[in-house]
């Protein structure tokens, strides 16, 4: 195993803690991917002593290297687990309701994308994984070996909106075994046109892959659900996003839940009617001092709604 410092930017802080609104508080706040752990102390800097935080994370990395950080916070619990089991885990710790608020910070950390024997970069030679949660069977490498090419196409289009897909698959059809992340990023570049880009040829692929690997989007949307049930009343939602398909089902989730759910043509509302109201009509985006600092923050974006009832 490569032998790595553990680094990772907190995209947006104060302004993630500042959502949540949690000065003083005695409430229960969740943090649904501890990273690093930049949110969840800027969070526990805030709650009262009486207030408790549950940070969620399936990465041994970033749980090893945030504990250390946080080991000064009595009123924090850490749980290696998915945040898509949020309802299972709350329960065994007698939780029933989130009463303060809960925060999403999605996709992949600083540390995930750069560490040399995780495979999530096309720069750096290592075996095709991508797995956040590293004791899970399934990694990037079964699905560019193991996956029929109309799969192939459909996932790189669906999550790497990929224009060049099929021909990207049939190429990985025709090349398989396929190891490593730089032989990967080889043939991509073969196979696709070479078109003036700012971005590597292999950048959706590979972010496709990583989707897919972890079941991303699915997971977000699924517990997303889920959360708006476990909050209590006043408790708030916050939904960091980092590049459209997040960004897509925070938006379009949250606006179905400011609202009526019920078919335009029932007589009567036989829903709950409006239980969420936005915070921010439009998203909060990095401050320009953030984007001198951190360049790849220019694409996050922070969605807010409190529930109402």
């Amino acid at each position: 195993m490569e032998n790595i410092e553990f680094k990772h930017y907190t995209v947006m802080k104060k302004e993630v803690a500042d959502s949540l609104n949690c000065y003083n508080s005695d409430k229960i706040y969740v943090d649904c991917t501890l990273g690093g752990g930049g949110h969840s102390e800027e969070i526990l800097k805030r709650i009262s002593k009486k207030g408790r935080l549950i940070s969620f994370d399936v990465d041994d990395d970033a749980i090893k290297a945030a504990s250390e950080r946080l080991k000064g916070f009595d009123n924090l619990t850490i749980i290696k687990g998915s945040y898509k089991d949020i309802d299972k885990h709350l329960e065994k710790l007698g939780i029933k309701k989130i009463t303060g608020g809960i925060i999403f910070d999605l996709g992949a950390s600083y540390h995930q994308l750069t560490c040399q024997n995780r495979g999530f970069s096309f720069t750096k030679e290592a075996k095709l994984d991508m797995r956040f949660d590293q004791s899970q069977d399934f990694s990037a490498w079964d699905i560019v070996n193991k996956y029929k090419e109309q799969n192939l196409v459909e996932i790189f289009s669906k999550y790497g909106e990929e224009r060049f897909s099929k021909r990207i698959a049939s190429a990985i059809i025709k090349n398989r075994p396929i190891n490593t992340t730089v032989e990967l990023a080889e043939l991509i570049k073969k196979s696709t046109p070479n078109v003036k880009s700012k971005i590597h040829p292999a950048t959706r692929v590979f972010q496709a892959l990583r989707i897919e690997t972890n079941n991303e989007l699915l997971n977000f949307e699924n517990t997303l659900l889920k959360v708006i049930n476990l909050c209590d009343v006043n408790a708030i939602i916050s939904l960091l996003s980092f590049h459209s398909l997040e960004d897509r089902i925070a938006k379009q989730t949250l606006k179905k839940y400011c609202s009526c759910r019920c078919e335009k043509s029932a007589p009567k509302c036989t829903c709950e009617g409006k239980i969420l109201e936005l915070v921010n009509k439009k998203p909060i985006t990095a401050t320009a001092e953030e984007l001198k600092e951190n360049p790849p923050s220019r694409s996050a974006k922070l969605r807010t709604a409190i529930k109402i009832k």
